[in-house]
Protein backbone atom coordinates (compact mmCIF):
# COMPACT_ATOMS: atom_id res chain seq x y z
CA UNK A 1 0.00 0.00 0.00
CA UNK A 2 2.89 2.81 1.03
CA UNK A 3 4.47 1.41 -2.30
CA UNK A 4 1.36 2.44 -4.26
CA UNK A 5 0.82 5.94 -2.22
CA UNK A 6 4.21 6.79 -3.15
CA UNK A 7 3.72 6.20 -7.02
CA UNK A 8 0.63 7.97 -7.40
CA UNK A 9 2.61 10.58 -5.27
CA UNK A 10 5.14 10.89 -7.70
CA UNK A 11 2.76 10.64 -10.57
CA UNK A 12 0.86 13.77 -9.55
CA UNK A 13 4.94 15.56 -8.70
CA UNK A 14 5.83 14.99 -12.56
CA UNK A 15 2.44 15.69 -13.44
CA UNK A 16 2.84 19.19 -11.75
CA UNK A 17 6.56 19.56 -13.09
CA UNK A 18 5.64 19.02 -16.97
CA UNK A 19 2.73 21.07 -17.01
CA UNK A 20 3.62 24.96 -19.15
CA UNK A 21 0.27 26.86 -18.30
CA UNK A 22 -1.34 28.22 -14.97
CA UNK A 23 -4.57 26.67 -16.48
CA UNK A 24 -2.96 23.58 -17.09
CA UNK A 25 -1.61 23.47 -13.33
CA UNK A 26 -5.36 24.70 -11.95
CA UNK A 27 -6.78 21.91 -14.59
CA UNK A 28 -5.04 18.81 -12.62
CA UNK A 29 -5.15 20.20 -9.38
CA UNK A 30 -8.65 22.10 -8.99
CA UNK A 31 -12.10 20.54 -9.64
CA UNK A 32 -13.26 24.27 -10.42
CA UNK A 33 -16.20 23.60 -7.84
CA UNK A 34 -15.58 27.47 -6.67
CA UNK A 35 -15.62 29.93 -9.67
CA UNK A 36 -12.68 32.29 -10.66
CA UNK A 37 -12.76 35.84 -10.67
CA UNK A 38 -9.60 37.43 -12.36
CA UNK A 39 -7.10 40.10 -10.56
CA UNK A 40 -8.59 42.53 -13.36
CA UNK A 41 -11.79 42.14 -11.79
CA UNK A 42 -10.98 41.73 -8.36
CA UNK A 43 -8.72 45.54 -8.78
CA UNK A 44 -12.44 47.06 -9.70
CA UNK A 45 -14.14 45.27 -7.02
CA UNK A 46 -11.15 47.53 -4.72
CA UNK A 47 -12.10 50.42 -6.47
CA UNK A 48 -15.89 50.32 -6.33
CA UNK A 49 -18.35 50.65 -3.42
CA UNK A 50 -19.50 47.43 -2.68
CA UNK A 51 -17.50 46.10 0.32
CA UNK A 52 -15.93 42.97 -0.59
CA UNK A 53 -14.19 40.61 1.76
CA UNK A 54 -10.74 39.32 0.30
CA UNK A 55 -9.40 36.54 2.35
CA UNK A 56 -5.89 34.87 2.19
CA UNK A 57 -5.72 30.94 2.48
CA UNK A 58 -1.74 30.74 2.32
CA UNK A 59 0.17 30.11 5.79
CA UNK A 60 1.40 33.09 8.26
CA UNK A 61 4.93 33.46 7.21
CA UNK A 62 3.29 34.14 3.53
CA UNK A 63 0.82 36.42 4.72
CA UNK A 64 3.38 38.32 6.65
CA UNK A 65 5.99 38.98 3.95
CA UNK A 66 2.89 40.47 1.75
CA UNK A 67 -0.72 40.35 0.75
CA UNK A 68 -2.83 42.38 -1.50
CA UNK A 69 -4.44 45.58 0.04
CA UNK A 70 -7.27 44.56 2.71
CA UNK A 71 -6.94 41.04 2.44
CA UNK A 72 -7.85 39.20 5.72
CA UNK A 73 -5.64 36.02 6.74
CA UNK A 74 -7.72 33.17 7.36
CA UNK A 75 -4.61 30.59 6.43
CA UNK A 76 -5.12 27.05 5.49
CA UNK A 77 -3.93 24.64 7.78
CA UNK A 78 -4.91 26.39 10.55
CA UNK A 79 -8.01 27.92 8.87
CA UNK A 80 -10.98 28.37 11.70
CA UNK A 81 -14.97 28.46 10.63
CA UNK A 82 -15.27 30.09 14.01
CA UNK A 83 -13.25 32.96 13.11
CA UNK A 84 -14.99 33.58 9.77
CA UNK A 85 -18.28 33.40 10.83
CA UNK A 86 -17.35 35.78 13.67
CA UNK A 87 -15.56 37.99 10.75
CA UNK A 88 -18.31 37.95 7.85
CA UNK A 89 -21.91 37.52 9.25
CA UNK A 90 -23.52 37.90 6.27
CA UNK A 91 -23.43 34.91 3.88
CA UNK A 92 -24.28 37.19 0.97
CA UNK A 93 -21.31 39.13 1.49
CA UNK A 94 -19.30 38.65 -1.17
CA UNK A 95 -15.69 36.98 -0.84
CA UNK A 96 -12.52 36.90 -2.79
CA UNK A 97 -10.21 33.78 -1.59
CA UNK A 98 -6.43 33.46 -2.44
CA UNK A 99 -3.27 31.80 -2.58
CA UNK A 100 -0.86 31.91 -4.82
CA UNK A 101 -1.41 30.37 -7.78
CA UNK A 102 -5.59 29.64 -6.36
CA UNK A 103 -4.88 25.81 -5.49
CA UNK A 104 -5.33 26.31 -1.42
CA UNK A 105 -7.70 28.89 -2.41
CA UNK A 106 -9.96 26.44 -3.78
CA UNK A 107 -10.21 23.81 -1.01
CA UNK A 108 -10.64 27.13 1.69
CA UNK A 109 -13.68 28.12 -1.00
CA UNK A 110 -15.42 24.80 -0.78
CA UNK A 111 -14.83 25.29 3.20
CA UNK A 112 -17.10 28.61 2.88
CA UNK A 113 -19.35 27.31 0.52
CA UNK A 114 -20.33 24.28 2.51
CA UNK A 115 -21.02 26.77 5.59
CA UNK A 116 -23.34 28.60 3.48
CA UNK A 117 -21.60 31.27 2.22
CA UNK A 118 -22.92 32.31 -1.51
CA UNK A 119 -21.19 34.40 -3.42
CA UNK A 120 -17.44 33.08 -3.01
CA UNK A 121 -14.98 33.06 -5.74
CA UNK A 122 -11.34 32.15 -6.31
CA UNK A 123 -8.91 34.46 -6.95
CA UNK A 124 -7.09 33.07 -10.35
CA UNK A 125 -3.50 33.05 -10.48
CA UNK A 126 -3.68 34.53 -6.83
CA UNK A 127 -1.04 37.05 -5.28
CA UNK A 128 1.50 35.62 -8.24
CA UNK A 129 -1.31 37.04 -10.79
CA UNK A 130 -1.87 39.49 -9.00
CA UNK A 131 1.75 41.24 -8.55
CA UNK A 132 1.85 39.52 -12.05
CA UNK A 133 -0.13 42.42 -13.01
CA UNK A 134 1.15 45.09 -11.68
CA UNK A 135 -0.81 45.55 -8.39
CA UNK A 136 0.42 46.45 -5.48
CA UNK A 137 1.16 44.25 -3.14
CA UNK A 138 1.69 45.07 1.20
CA UNK A 139 3.91 44.18 3.94
CA UNK A 140 3.12 43.41 7.42
CA UNK A 141 3.49 46.99 7.96
CA UNK A 142 1.26 48.06 5.18
CA UNK A 143 4.06 49.28 2.77
CA UNK A 144 3.79 49.24 -0.76
CA UNK A 145 7.00 45.75 -1.05
CA UNK A 146 7.83 44.30 -4.41
CA UNK A 147 8.75 40.86 -2.20
CA UNK A 148 6.44 37.68 -2.65
CA UNK A 149 6.69 34.89 -0.70
CA UNK A 150 7.11 32.18 -3.60
CA UNK A 151 6.31 28.62 -1.82
CA UNK A 152 9.70 26.91 -3.13
CA UNK A 153 11.47 26.82 -6.74
CA UNK A 154 8.69 24.98 -8.14
CA UNK A 155 5.83 27.06 -7.80
CA UNK A 156 7.35 30.42 -7.70
CA UNK A 157 7.87 30.14 -12.14
CA UNK A 158 4.65 31.22 -11.90
CA UNK A 159 5.28 34.54 -10.18
CA UNK A 160 7.32 36.51 -12.98
CA UNK A 161 7.14 40.24 -11.55
CA UNK A 162 8.78 41.29 -8.18
CA UNK A 163 11.39 39.59 -5.58
CA UNK A 164 10.70 36.10 -4.55
CA UNK A 165 10.99 35.21 -0.80
CA UNK A 166 11.51 31.78 0.33
CA UNK A 167 11.97 31.08 4.43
Amino acid sequence: MKILLLIISLAVCQIGLAQKSLQQVLDVYNAHSVSYISVQQLKQLTVGQKPVAILDARELDEFEVSRIPGAVYVGYKKFSKQQIANQIKDKQTPIVVYCSIGIRSEVIGERLQKMGYTNVKNLYGGIFEWKNNGYNVINKQGEITEQVHACNTHWSQWLVKGEKVYD
